[in-house]
């Protein structure tokens, strides 16, 4: 799961408006937090960086109660999020198992051709930055190319993790890439050494003759073995889970220890002039961990001043999620309260409903709730326009100035069809729907995340269609008999889908086995490869405030 804050700050400055656009960057669903935080503590007791802020932003925000990601998994909706598109306009939905960057040294991610808002904001005179989680790939040919990387996407600094927070990134939190394939590789390497001695038993019994041949090429086969799962695998700490500072890694493998408060403290270094500050926490993404100096307090600490100072900077705050909570993972993986599936299902609204909550002090109405669908896309637009910016002519874009709506100005969404996929399908109105596992689960519990292809779904012809506003756990499908409408509603949803595949165009794909597979001319390195080991100086630990 990933949670997401972001924060829009704008003051007059000789006639030039600022912007701060802070993201901090973890999973949860549509859920009133004031409700969780009595009934499920031990969930929001990992969020005690921003819990204050959920408080804030639920007491005096605008609530978008059907906001809506754009994908069900953060890779394809970040890169959503960042440009206004759905993913596979940019080459970023799934065709098979590889659903998101797995490798930070694989080579796809983000096209250098695509528009970020932050490239528009450079063009207005903001100095633009990211701090934190990027997880959008860094290389394409070579190891210091950067042709993915926050600063070719028009962020003048970046600080914080190219990749994600996997469960690799914690000693003894288990594995969380190609988990089956480590253990064929791992068993295939331990069999065929124990074929060799077995062989060499034999032949030195006499028993049989054995080629040496035979028993040089079956040692072969077993070191290939061992190195591919030991170098890719056992080390994918060091591979994955780094600091960068810009093009320059800092620390690797990094430290979670001090991970936020180090976030945190680089945020508030670049505050000066019209800017654009994007801010992507780690927590609460699997692994879970508390910071130096949290662990069994219950203060919001660094996170908790951060959200003082936002009040006297008349901030526009923005509160939403990548995606829905990863059931499969347990308590762990969070909570999507009503809602029927999780992360990885891009029909199910477990996996693509979202909190929305905007906080404008002097500008929105305080408890106001907008009823209508919105969208991460919806971002992208909203920023470029507040910053006086043109949007983009030259491509089509998915999302809409949420302003309007915000401010009253408008009862109605723009979004007439939101197109949710898991992918490159086309999932909702449910085409197919994942086949959960074990029987009778609500979730994908034997391959931990549901995928979306082939023997993996089941396909509904017509298409399941669920009244969200009478049914939002998506129990009850509508049907002839149940609704007068069916045929029509149907109809019209066809002819939607067949106008908005038109607007489609063939990109290449980036998750691919080929782009996201380790490669280790790619690899980010602060040292000399492989020997990459690096801590970074000045780390401050944070302590209850």
């Amino acid at each position: 799961m990933w949670e997401i804050f972001l924060s829009a700050e704008t003051e007059h400055d000789v006639g030039k408006q600022q912007l701060e656009v802070c993201v901090s960057a973890d999973f949860t669903t549509d859920i009133d937090m004031t409700a969780v935080r009595k009934t499920h503590p031990a969930l929001l007791c990992f969020c005690r960086f921003f819990t204050a802020l959920l408080v804030l932003l639920q007491s005096d925000g605008v609530k978008l109660t059907q906001h809506l990601a754009a994908a069900p998994l953060c890779t394809p909706s970040r890169t959503a999020f960042m440009t206004g598109r759905y993913a596979l306009r940019a080459g970023l939905g799934s065709t098979g198992r590889v659903q998101v960057i797995l490798f930070l040294a694989g080579s796809g991610g983000l096209p250098p051709n695509e528009t970020t808002f932050a490239k528009l904001l450079q063009k207005q005179g903001y100095t633009t930055g990211i701090v934190g989680k990027w997880h959008l790939g860094v290389n394409c040919e070579s190891r210091n190319d950067h042709c993915h990387h926050p600063n070719n996407h028009g962020f003048d600094f970046f600080y914080g993790l190219p990749f994600t927070l996997f469960k690799d990134c914690k000693p003894g939190a288990g594995k969380g890439v190609l988990v089956d394939v480590q253990e064929m590789l791992w068993q295939t390497s331990a069999l065929l050494a124990l074929a060799i001695l077995t062989l060499l038993a034999v032949r030195a019994a006499g028993l049989l003759r054995i080629s040496w041949t035979l028993m040089a090429f079956l040692a072969v086969l077993s070191l290939l073995s061992f190195m591919v799962w030991f170098v890719i695998f056992e080390l994918l700490q060091t591979w994955n889970c780094i600091i960068m500072r810009n093009s320059e890694v800092v620390e690797q493998p990094m430290k979670l220890e001090t991970l936020n408060a180090r976030l945190m403290r680089e945020a508030e270094q670049h505050r000066d002039g019209p800017f654009l500050l994007f801010l992507s926490l780690a927590h609460v993404h699997t692994p879970l961990f508390v910071s130096e100096g949290f662990a069994g307090t219950s203060k919001h600490g660094l996170y908790g001043d951060n959200v003082e100072e936002a009040d006297w900077m008349k901030t526009l705050m923005y509160f939403t999620s990548d995606h829905g909570g990863h059931i499969e993972d347990g308590p762990n993986g969070g909570w999507n309260g009503i809602y029927r599936g999780g992360k990885a299902m891009g029909g199910w609204e477990g996996g693509i409903r979202v909190p929305g909550i905007f906080r404008w002090p002097g500008r929105l109405i305080p408890g106001k709730e907008v009823e209508e669908p919105t969208s991460l896309m919806d971002v992208f637009p909203t920023v470029v326009k507040l910053a006086g910016g043109a949007l983009p002519e030259n491509r089509i874009l998915d999302g809409h100035d949420l302003m309007p709506l915000l401010e009253g100005k408008t009862n109605r969404s723009e979004h007439e069809f939101m197109f949710h996929y898991c992918g490159i399908y086309l999932n909702a109105v449910h085409f197919f729907t994942p086949n959960f596992s074990p029987a009778g689960a609500v979730g994908c519990y034997d391959i931990n995340i549901c995928l979306c292809y082939r023997d993996y779904v089941t396909y509904h012809s017509p298409p399941l269609v669920f009244d969200l506003s009478r049914d939002p756990s998506e129990s009850r499908p509508l049907s002839p008999d149940t609704e007068p409408r069916f045929a029509e509603v149907l109809e019209r949803v066809e002819r939607a889908v067949t106008e908005h595949r038109r607007t489609l165009t063939p990109v290449e794909k980036q998750l691919t086995w080929a782009n996201v597979l380790w490669k280790p001319w790619l690899q980010p390195c602060c040292g000399t490869f492989p020997f990459c080991s690096c801590e970074e100086t000045n780390r401050t630990p944070a302590g209850p405030q």
